[in-house]
């Protein structure tokens, strides 16, 4: 078993420390007054600066119009087709109907059911703001508005039902317009397609 020399100081400098290596004395503090003087000066400059801040409430914020404020219900849009509900990550969307038996509109027609909405109502305590429901609903009866001011002091007023959504509903901007060279969309470019003409000899 080799023995070890508890002398050897070959790899120490003089005064313990690594070969090679400085102590850290007052001269390596040298940089920070430099640095701080840097610091001061860039608060200087900002205080001088003119601000910039928007003082809400008094300054309304000029937001975009797709921004995310909350969501407006088109009632008579709405056929209960429960996708919204169903597609919510969060299940904050509740919705009940019933169904409706209608009249026949001619004579020896049969009768037809449609679904009534009965309640839809949004918790936004719970709503991540995904925006998923909006993008399913296939007949428009959902939209983005870009209010927010309807924070409330208790958490169960966060729950708007099918009325109060409805009322946000002349706040939603109109839609943009499509791009100059953007094609028609498809059920424009359908109805504006000549009728068919019957094939030769068929109506003999």
């Amino acid at each position: 078993m080799a023995r070890v020399d508890e002398t050897d100081d070959s790899h120490t400098g003089s005064e313990g420390s690594p070969a090679g290596g400085t102590s850290a004395g007052p001269s390596s503090r040298g940089g920070a007054l430099p640095g701080l003087l840097k610091g001061l000066a860039v608060t200087a400059r900002t205080m001088v600066r003119p601000s910039h801040t928007a003082e809400y409430p008094d300054v309304e914020p000029d937001l975009p119009p797709r921004s995310r404020g909350v969501i407006a219900l088109l009632e008579e849009n709405c056929t209960v087709c429960m996708l919204c509900a169903r597609e919510c990550p969060d299940w904050c969307i509740y919705i009940d109907s019933h169904k409706e038996t209608l009249p026949a509109t001619t004579e020896g027609g049969r009768e037809r059911q449609r679904n009534v909405l009965d309640r839809f109502d949004i918790d936004f305590s719970l709503c991540m703001y995904c925006g998923i429901c909006i993008e399913v609903c296939p007949f428009d009866a959902i939209h983005w508005s870009p209010e927010f001011e309807y924070a409330e002091l208790d958490i169960r007023d966060m729950t708007h039902d099918k009325t109060r959504l409805g009322q946000w509903m002349p706040t939603v901007p109109p839609p943009p317009a499509f791009d100059a060279g953007a094609p028609d969309p498809k059920e424009i470019a359908a109805s504006q397609k000549p009728a068919r003409r019957p094939p030769a000899g068929a109506g003999a």
